[in-house]
């Protein structure tokens, strides 16, 4: 039985990870005085997001039968002819992404309950995931741009308390602190945007908006000759190139592997960075009237894509490796954005989720099963030990790296067909970018999987034994890496049950879903595309003949090519000849130490950046608040009345002759003055 698309209903949908969030994060901490245990904590949060993603999957059926839903919860605030209201916009796209993000984050908070069993903050990480999934529900529910930028700072707020999780070390407050800045100069363009749509159009709803976004294409910025339209679009973009971690505001999201492994895979794949895929499509009808605009985002995709692949084979780090192949899957998604290609990018994002939080999370397992280190170079072999962890992570590599007939295929390949058939600029660079990472791609996440789960194992010696984040809290028993002696082990049932449940929609679903998704009628009116500017998903349509005869094709084409050549070039360096990949380093030194150190990015925020910004400030501190402010205004006025008083106190001698005779020679001035100004009219 359906149940109505009514307000309680779609209430209750965020409310329920909020209520899950709230009851243990107060009275399953010290805040409230732990009056419940780890037991009822995941289950309050666990059910929590159950009943949200339940609710989804209705409202994703209503949705397909036609049931659409705009309206306003309530009314927040009242300025004038201005309303600010509270309310939902349910359609395709927004059903669509309901429930992707409560099915990945009903899948992490069950991984929860074996990857952090013993953990000193327990509680209070379930509490954290359930407000991070309540925040993402109200972005994507959102009819309005009131209440999405309240999600969107509400998701940077739970990310900035989630990365810094361990907040005894202090490269994870370095980490949260640098995600927390590196989104807010990202947020920065976002609410200018946003205010440059409200100033125009005087309304933050987004049907009010969209209905004059043809009135907006023919306006220039005041004072300039600017196109409206296109500085609002590159503001609202530089918004998602913070959240969705693009080129050059890409530098915190590897960082944010400080956090837990199960808040890697919330914020990688389903939250967070897609939050700027999801506005950009939202926004499609302002986007599609801006080719300057694709045309930055097109390019500034294309970038993120290819480069922040390279820095992905250069990894050690497990989850590392996992988070770069995010940063260039992404980039993926802005570069079907990019191309007027918006249906293409959310179906990504969909197949996306699914396989990356299951690599993440397979990596996690990888993570527990070897005593909590993340180190490959010590590793190797664990398939014997982790037969179905070692699945489940081939099975999401086959996935990511666009294998036919795998869900990651469909998407992948679409987004590179739609490249080749844009005329938007920088169209061809953006191909090349697309057809470089297919290989890229494809050497990283097999480089990871032979080292970790195949070849000679490297684990178990005196010199990969050392401590771990345990014992920094203070567990003297605690060390990451296997002891002497000691092997690894399959994570137990509660880890691995979510890895099958994940890799299932990371193989079929991309099969299932690409036909309705791309070309049938499934996203409405919810995207919107001008075709006769854009063709690019009518030539698409006219090209697809089925998913099954788009794999076959695939055996043909160029991109298999190429992805075969990078599995090879995995299993030769890292199976075959395991001396090779130090050769190549050794023989390209200067791109290896390129790489390294993240084409020096982090470097150049650090001494431009972070200590320019110290410099002014304390410039600003030193010369304009102690010396001008303080020194001048505050303390100079005060110097200047003590030294008039002091001259002026001399004159009040106590002696009445004194005064008497200051007031004869004041009366004499006086006169004098008199005589002197009006003695000319007398004579």
């Amino acid at each position: 039985m359906q149940l109505t698309l009514n307000i309680p209903i779609l209430c209750a949908i965020p409310l329920a990870p909020l209520f899950g969030s709230m009851i243990a994060g107060f009275f399953g901490t010290k805040l409230g005085g732990n009056l419940i245990g780890r037991g009822a904590c995941q289950f309050v949060t666990i059910l929590g997001v159950a009943i949200a993603f339940a609710l989804s999957c209705n409202v994703l059926a209503q949705v397909m039968d036609g049931f659409y839903f705009n309206g306003t919860v309530y009314r927040w605030m009242e300025l004038g002819e201005l309303n600010l209201d509270i309310g939902f916009l349910i359609d395709p796209l927004t059903a669509t992404m309901m429930c992707v993000v409560t099915f990945v984050s009903l899948m992490v908070h069950i991984y929860t309950i074996g990857y952090m069993h013993g953990e000193e903050g327990y509680n209070r990480f379930f509490s954290y995931i359930s407000l991070f999934t309540f925040a993402m529900l109200m972005l994507v529910m959102s009819n309005n741009l009131l209440q999405l930028f309240f999600g969107w700072e509400a998701v940077g707020v739970v990310s900035y308390l989630l990365i810094g999780f361990y907040y005894e070390r202090q490269s994870a407050v370095f980490a949260n602190m640098k995600a927390f800045l590196v989104n807010r100069v990202g947020d920065f363009g976002f609410i200018l945007g946003i205010g440059l749509l409200l100033a125009s159009t005087g309304s933050m709803q987004y049907d009010v908006i969209f209905s004059q976004n043809t009135a907006l294409a023919a306006q220039t910025l005041p004072g300039t000759s600017w196109n409206l339209l296109t500085v609002v679009c590159i503001c609202l973009f530089i918004g998602a190139m913070g959240k969705s971690a693009q080129f050059p505001l890409h530098v915190w999201l590897p960082d944010s592997m400080e956090g837990p492994t199960p808040i890697s895979a919330l914020i990688h794949a389903a939250t967070m960075v897609t939050a700027g895929i999801f506005m950009v499509s939202r926004m499609s009808p302002l986007f599609e009237l801006s080719d300057v605009a694709l045309s930055f985002i097109l390019i500034i995709g294309s970038i993120t894509a290819l480069f922040m692949g390279f820095l992905g084979i250069v990894q050690n780090d497990i989850k590392r490796v996992v988070a770069y192949s995010t940063l260039s899957q992404l980039g993926y998604m802005t570069i079907a954005l990019g191309v007027s290609a918006y249906p293409v990018a959310i179906f990504h994002l969909m197949t996306h989720a699914f396989f990356k939080a299951l690599l993440f999370l397979a990596a996690g397992s990888v993570i527990l099963g070897m005593h909590h280190e993340q180190d490959m170079r010590k590793m190797g072999g664990l398939w014997k030990y982790m037969p179905i962890t070692c699945l489940m992570m081939l099975l999401g590599n086959l996935a990511l790296i666009g294998t036919p007939f795998f869900s990651g295929f469909y998407s992948k390949d679409s987004i590179i067909e739609a490249v080749a058939a844009s005329n938007i600029a920088g169209s061809g660079f953006a191909y090349f970018a697309v057809m470089a990472s297919v290989f890229v791609t494809a050497l990283y996440s097999f480089r990871l999987y032979f080292w970790v789960f195949h070849g000679k194992a490297r684990w178990g010696h005196a010199d990969s034994h050392a401590h771990d984040h345990h014992a920094e809290q203070g567990d003297d028993h605690a060390h990451h890496g296997l002891a002497p002696g000691e092997k690894p082990h399959e994570s137990p049932f509660v880890v691995t049950l979510p890895l099958i449940l994940l890799a299932i929609p990371s193989v079929i679903i991309g099969f299932y879903t690409i036909t309705p998704l791309l070309f049938g009628t499934f996203f409405g009116d919810s995207i919107f595309i001008d075709i006769a500017r854009h063709p690019v998903m009518k030539e698409l349509e006219d090209e697809f003949h089925g998913p099954v005869a788009m794999a076959l094709h695939a055996f043909t084409s160029p991109v298999l090519l190429l992805l075969v050549l990078g599995v090879l070039t995995a299993a030769i360096g890292y199976l075959w000849a395991p001396k090779l990949p130090a050769q190549f380093a050794k023989a390209f030194a200067p791109i290896k130490t390129l790489f390294d150190n993240k084409y020096y990015l982090d470097d150049l925020n650090q001494a431009v950046f972070s200590k320019g910004l110290i410099w002014i400030g304390g410039f600003l501190w030193y010369r304009g608040d102690q010396k001008i402010i303080d020194g001048f205004f505050v303390n100079g006025s005060a110097h200047v009345v003590g030294r008039f008083a002091g001259v002026i106190r001399h004159l009040q001698s106590g002696y009445l002759y004194h005064y008497a005779f200051a007031m004869i020679a004041g009366l004499a001035l006086l006169l004098a003055w008199v005589l002197y100004a009006y003695l000319p009219f007398v004579s």
